[in-house]
C-alpha cells in the first residue's frame, strides 16, 4: 500500500547547528552520520522561523526584542556570512507505490540553499520569495524513513550598520531580493542574521502519474452582477514516461449550515497528456446566477465558495486534486476626477479607504496561522478594510490572505521597492533596485501565483515611495495588465442579452489564461493616486498632532494619504515584561523657552524608537496635558488617553471629508514586527493601546461623531443605504455629575455615503462653561430608540491654554458600578459578557437613553452573543476554580449570571474603564507577567455617564491548568476590580 495522497507539511524534528561547527558533508547527514538533539552542536530548530529564532529559542542567545539585548547579538555585517550560515535537518517518512510521486517543497528560504536527502545534492537558487519544488521521487528510500539536510546561506550583500543607523542601514541588502527592513529602519532595531532561515513552510506532496499546478480562478459579471461565470485555467504535469488519458473535474460549492455542501456548479473534461510534459489547460466557463459576493469589512458578508479540481488517470485513480476558497467580487479602482484620489470600488460600490500599513507579524519570521489570525482579526474589529503590506516587509504568506479573506480586509501588496534602499535614502542608495532583475521578475511572477485567487487581494504596488528600475517596471506592467473585463468599472455589468458580441469574442482570451488581468498594478506608492500623485515625498506625518488639525482643510492636500503616522506607546504592563528596571523610568519633560516641553527618554526607550507626545514649536505635550505622570502606570494611563484621542481624531478627521476631499487613509503603522515603542495599536504581545477603540469607533460604517475645528455634529453613513428616522442625543457631562446642556435633533435621514454636517454643540459658547467636561453622542433609530452609533468626548473650551488637569483629582471620585456577568467555555475558548451600569443617579429632568441597546446589523457580526445556555455543564463545572470575591457584593443565580456590585458614593461619569484577563496556575507561578493574551473586546477604554450600562463581549483562549481572571480597572478605579 503506497503513501496516502496530498500534502505532508514537515514541522516537526528539525535541528540546526551553525555550518562552521559541522565537520561532515551533506551527503555523510544524511546517509551514515544523522545528527541527533543530544549531541553538541546540534539544537532543536524553529521552522517555519529563522536563525535567531532557532538560537532564542535555545537561549543561546538574549531576547533581542526585550531591553537592549540586541546589542549583544553578533551582527552578520560584523560577523560575515558564515557565523549565520546554518544546517537544518530532519527525518520523514514516505513509503511510495508504483506510479506514485513525490515533490520537495519549500515555501520560502532566506537566500539560498542546498538541500541533501538521502545523500542526494539539490542546488536551490537564490530568492528569498520563491518557491522551490523538487521531484524527489527516485530519491526516497524503499523502507521509508528519509533523511533531509539543509544548508541555508544568508542573502548576499547583508550589509553593515552605520553607527548613526537610518533607514535601511547602508542599503546593501537592496542588492538582493529579499525583506529590507532587516538592516533596521526609524522604527524597528536591526536584525542581525538578516533573517536567514527557512522563513516558510517544509512539506512534501504526493501524487499520481499526473499533478496539478498553480491553478487560476477568475470571475466575470454581467447583468448587474446577476449573471457570473468563474474561469479557471490549471497547470497540469505528466510525470510519468508514458502518456495519460486524464478526467479533470471542477467542483464549486458552497457551505450550509452545520457540514451540508450544496453543489453549484460540477465539470468534467476528458484530455490526453504526453509523457514527461506539462501543458496549461483552460475549463470550459462556468455559468452562476446570483451568487453571494465577498464585500470588504463594513460593506457586506465574505461569502466564500469552496472550488475543487480533481484529476483521475485511466489505470490508476485519482491523482491528484486540489481544494481552495474563492470569493466572487470584481475591485476596480481609478483616480477620482473631484479628490484626484485613488477611489476603490467593490461590486460596483465606492468603498471610502480606512486601514493600515502592515510590516509583518514577527521580526523573527516566527509566523503561524494563530498569530496571524488574531493580527487580522483585531484589523477587523478596529473596522478597518485595508492593509497596504509596505515593500520593506513580506510577500505574505497565504495564511495571512486566508484570515484577510475570512474578515474582509482587502490588501495593497507591494514589491521589494523602498525609497531609502533603492535610490532615495542617505547616503544616496542604488538606484537601480536589486543586482539580478531576472531574479526579482523571477519572484514577483512567483508571488502573483500564490497569492492571486485569494478574494481579499486588491492591487499590485510596484514599491514603497520609489518606483522598480525601469525594465522591471515595465515587465511588471506587461505582465499585470487587466484583462478587458476588468478594465472599466462597469464594463458590460449591464448588458442584458444571454451573450454579446463583446462577450464572445472576450470569452476566447478567457481571464484566468492572464497572470492576473483582475488587479490593478500602480508602480509606486506615491503614484497615481496616491499622495501627490507623482512621486513627491507627500505622504505623512508621522507625530503627534493637535486633534482638531485633523479637521482642518491644511491638513493634507492630496486626496489618498498612504501614509500618516503618530504615536503608539503600550501600556505599562508590557513595558515591565519587555523591559528591565531600567526601561520602566519616564521620560523627563524639559520645558524651553518658547513654552514648549521636549520629552527626553530614558536610553532604551530611544532604542525601541520611542516617539514623543509633544512636538516644540507646534504641539504642546499631550500627555503633560492631564498632569505631570508620577510613574511608568500614570504615564502609561495618560498616554492611553492620548492613544484614542489622536487616532479617532485622525480618523474622523479624514471621514469628515469622505469624497469631498478624501477617498481613503492608511495608518502608519498598526503593529510592530517588535516590541517597539511607535505607530501601533497593539504591541508585540497582542495587547491592544486605547487608540485600538479609538479607530474601532471611529471607523464604523455608521458614526455619530463632533468635528473637533467647527464644533458641528456629523453623521457618517458609508453604507449604501440611506440612513431615515433616525436621531440624535447630544448630553453634556461635567465633573460634578450634572448635565448642564441637553439636545435631541428632530427626526434626520442621512443619504448613502456621505457625510453630513448637522448643527453646531454649542455649549462651549453658553454662560460659564466648564473648563473640562464631557460630552456624549447617540444617534440612534426613532422607532425603538435602538443605538445605532455612540461617541463619547471628554474636551476642554476651545482655546489655546486649556487643559485636562482637572480629571486628575476627579480620581478620587468613586463611582458605583454594578457588573453583570455570564460565561460560556468551549474547550479551551472562554467568551465572556459583562453588563456594566453606572449606577449614579443621573439629574432630573433629563430624560436619556440610558441603555446601549446596540442595532443589530448585517455589516458585521464582529463579536457574537454569547449563548448561556451553551456548554452549561462546562460552566457550572468551571465556576468554582474560576471565579472569586473580590470586592463589594457578590452572587451566582441558577442561571450562572453573577452580579457584583462596586461601591461608591460620588456622582458622575464612571470615566476610562478598561477591563484584562489575568491568570493563575500552570507557568503563571513565577511570570512576572500574568495577562493572558490575546484578548478580544468588544469595546474597551469606554466611559458610562449616570445611569447609563453597556455590555461588553470578551473572548480568549485559556492554556491548559491556567485558572483566568476577569478584572476592571478606570480612572476612578485604579485599584482594579475582579469581575469574574
Amino acid at each position: 500500500m503506497g503513501e496516502e495522497q496530498g500534502k505532508k507539511v514537515l514541522e516537526d524534528g528539525w535541528l540546526a547547528a551553525r555550518s562552521t561547527d559541522v565537520e561532515l558533508t551533506g551527503i555523510q547527514l544524511t546517509t551514515t552520520h544523522p545528527p541527533s538533539s543530544d549531541a553538541s552542536p546540534w539544537m532543536p530548530a524553529v521552522i517555519p522561523g529563522t536563525v535567531l529564532a532557532t538560537l532564542v529559542k535555545n537561549n543561546l542567545i538574549p531576547d533581542p526584542f526585550y531591553g537592549i539585548n540586541n546589542e549583544a547579538i553578533m551582527d552578520i555585517g560584523d560577523s560575515g556570512r558564515e557565523y549565520y550560515t546554518f544546517w537544518f535537518f530532519t527525518t520523514f517518512q514516505c513509503k511510495l507505490s508504483s506510479d506514485q510521486h513525490v515533490d520537495l517543497n519549500f515555501g520560502g528560504i532566506n537566500y539560498s540553499a542546498e538541500v541533501y536527502l538521502n545523500g542526494h545534492q539539490t542546488i536551490l537558487p537564490k530568492g528569498m520569495f520563491r518557491r522551490h519544488s523538487i521531484d524527489v521521487t527516485d530519491i526516497l528510500l524503499p523502507e521509508g524513513q528519509n533523511m533531509l539536510a539543509v544548508l541555508v546561506y544568508p542573502p548576499d550583500h547583508p550589509g553593515k550598520i552605520p553607527p548613526q543607523g537610518g533607514q535601511g542601514g547602508d542599503h546593501e541588502i537592496g542588492k538582493d531580493v529579499a525583506t529590507q527592513y532587516v538592516q533596521g529602519w526609524d522604527w524597528m532595531a536591526p536584525i542581525r542574521d538578516r533573517n536567514t532561515g527557512i522563513w516558510d513552510e517544509v512539506s512534501i506532496t504526493v501524487t499520481g502519474p499526473v499533478k496539478i499546478v498553480d491553478p487560476h480562478l477568475v470571475s466575470s459579471f454581467f447583468d448587474g452582477y446577476k449573471r457570473v461565470y468563474l474561469h479557471a485555467t490549471t497547470e497540469l504535469v505528466n510525470k510519468s514516461a508514458t502518456s495519460a488519458n486524464c478526467s479533470l473535474k471542477i467542483l464549486v460549492s458552497t457551505e450550509l449550515d452545520g457540514n451540508t455542501n450544496l453543489v453549484e456548479h460540477l465539470q468534467t473534461q476528458n484530455l490526453s497528456i504526453p509523457a514527461q510534459s506539462n501543458i496549461q489547460y483552460t475549463f470550459p466557463q462556468m455559468f452562476l446566477y446570483k451568487p453571494n459576493l465577498w464585500w470588504p469589512n463594513g460593506m457586506g458578508k465574505q461569502s466564500l465558495y469552496n472550488v475543487e479540481i480533481g484529476v483521475e488517470v485511466d489505470g490508476y485513480g485519482e491523482s491528484d486534486s486540489w481544494t481552495n476558497h474563492f470569493g466572487f467580487r470584481k475591485i476596480h479602482s481609478e483616480i477620482d476626477s473631484v479628490t484626484g484620489g485613488r477611489l476603490f470600488k467593490v461590486n460596483g460600490e465606492p468603498i471610502f479607504i480606512r486601514g493600515g500599513n502592515w510590516i509583518l507579524s514577527d521580526g523573527l519570521l516566527r509566523l503561524s496561522k494563530k498569530r496571524y489570525e488574531t493580527d487580522i482579526k483585531f484589523h477587523a474589529d478596529m473596522n478597518f478594510n485595508m492593509l497596504r503590506c509596505w515593500g520593506g516587509g513580506l510577500a505574505e504568506r497565504p495564511d495571512f490572505y486566508h484570515y484577510c479573506d475570512i474578515y474582509g480586509l482587502l490588501v495593497w501588496q507591494e514589491f521589494w521597492i523602498t525609497g531609502d534602499v533603492d535610490g532615495r535614502g542617505d547616503p544616496v542608495s542604488n538606484p537601480d533596485g536589486p543586482l539580478d532583475h531576472d531574479l526579482f521578475l523571477l519572484c514577483a511572477r512567483d508571488t502573483v501565483k500564490l497569492l492571486r485567487n485569494h478574494p481579499s487581494l486588491a492591487l499590485w504596488v510596484g514599491g514603497n515611495e520609489q518606483t522598480p528600475p525601469d525594465d522591471i517596471n515595465t515587465a511588471l506592467t506587461t505582465d499585470l495588465k487587466l484583462h478587458p473585463f476588468y478594465l472599466k468599472s462597469n464594463s458590460n455589468s449591464t448588458s442584458t442579452s444571454t451573450t454579446s458580441k463583446d462577450e464572445t469574442t472576450l470569452t476566447l482570451m478567457d481571464p484566468s489564461q492572464y497572470l492576473d488581468g483582475t488587479r490593478v498594478y500602480i508602480k509606486g506608492s506615491l503614484w497615481e493616486g496616491f499622495a501627490d500623485s507623482n512621486g513627491g515625498w507627500t505622504d505623512g506625518p508621522y507625530e503627534i498632532q493637535n486633534p482638531e488639525d485633523f479637521f482642518k482643510d491644511e491638513f493634507y492636500n492630496y486626496g489618498f494619504n498612504p501614509e500618516v503616522g503618530n504615536v503608539g506607546m503600550p501600556v505599562a504592563d508590557t513595558i515591565r515584561a519587555t523591559m528591565p528596571e531600567e526601561g520602566w523610568v519616564i521620560p523627563l519633560f524639559n520645558e524651553l523657552e518658547s513654552g514648549y516641553v521636549e520629552e527626553v527618554a530614558n536610553p532604551i526607550w530611544v532604542y525601541h524608537k520611542y516617539i514623543p507626545y509633544s512636538k516644540p514649536g507646534k504641539v504642546h505635550d499631550q500627555i503633560l496635558m492631564y498632569g505631570k505622570p508620577k510613574d511608568l502606570d500614570d504615564f502609561c494611563l495618560k498616554a492611553q488617553l492620548v492613544n484614542y484621542v489622536q487616532y479617532r481624531a485622525l480618523l474622523e478627521g479624514w471621514t469628515s471629508r469622505m469624497w469631498s476631499k478624501y477617498t481613503g487613509v492608511l495608518i502608519w503603522k498598526t503593529q510592530n514586527p517588535w516590541t517597539g515603542l511607535r505607530g501601533q495599536f497593539y504591541d508585540h504581545l497582542h495587547d491592544q493601546t486605547a487608540g485600538f477603540y479609538g479607530c474601532r469607533h471611529a471607523a464604523e460604517p455608521i458614526h455619530v461623531q463632533l468635528n473637533l475645528a467647527t464644533y458641528f455634529i456629523e453623521v457618517v453613513n458609508t453604507t449604501s443605504e440611506e440612513l431615515a428616522d433616525v436621531a440624535i442625543e447630544v448630553s453634556v457631562w461635567d465633573l460634578e455629575g450634572t448635565c448642564p446642556y441637553y439636545k435631541v435633533s428632530e427626526t434626520l435621514s442621512i443619504p448613502s455615503k456621505k457625510t453630513v454636517s448637522l448643527f453646531e454643540m454649542t455649549y462651549p459658547k453658553s454662560k460659564n462653561p466648564k473648563p473640562v467636561y464631557f460630552l456624549l453622542l447617540k444617534l440612534y433609530n426613532t422607532s425603538n430608540s435602538h443605538i445605532i452609533s455612540r461617541n463619547f468626548y471628554w474636551l476642554h473650551l476651545p482655546n489655546t491654554t486649556g487643559d485636562y488637569k482637572l480629571l486628575e483629582p476627579y480620581k478620587k471620585t468613586k463611582i458605583p458600578l454594578k457588573l453583570t456577568s455570564d460565561i460560556s467555555i468551549s474547550g479551551s475558548t472562554y467568551n465572556v459578557r459583562v453588563k456594566v451600569k453606572n449606577k449614579s443617579k443621573k439629574p432630573d429632568p433629563v430624560t436619556l437613553l440610558d441603555k446601549n441597546k446596540f442595532m443589530e446589523t448585517d455589516l458585521d457580526c464582529d463579536f457574537d452573543e454569547v449563548d448561556k445556555n451553551k456548554n452549561k455543564s462546562k460552566k457550572k463545572e468551571k465556576e468554582i476554580g474560576l471565579f472569586k470575591k473580590v470586592y463589594g457584593l457578590l452572587k451566582d443565580d441558577d442561571d450562572g449570571v453573577r452580579v457584583s456590585e462596586v461601591n461608591g458614593s460620588g456622582v458622575g461619569v464612571a470615566f476610562f474603564l478598561n477591563f484584562s484577563v489575568r491568570g493563575s496556575g500552570k507557568g503563571f507561578e513565577k511570570k512576572g507577567d500574568k495577562r493572558i493574551l490575546p484578548v478580544h473586546y468588544s469595546d474597551n477604554y469606554f466611559s458610562l455617564v449616570p445611569e447609563e450600562e453597556m455590555t461588553v463581549n470578551i473572548s480568549f483562549e485559556v492554556p491548559e491548568g491556567v485558572t483566568p481572571r476577569v478584572s476592571l480597572r478606570g480612572w476612578n478605579y485604579d485599584g482594579g476590580h475582579t469581575v469574574r
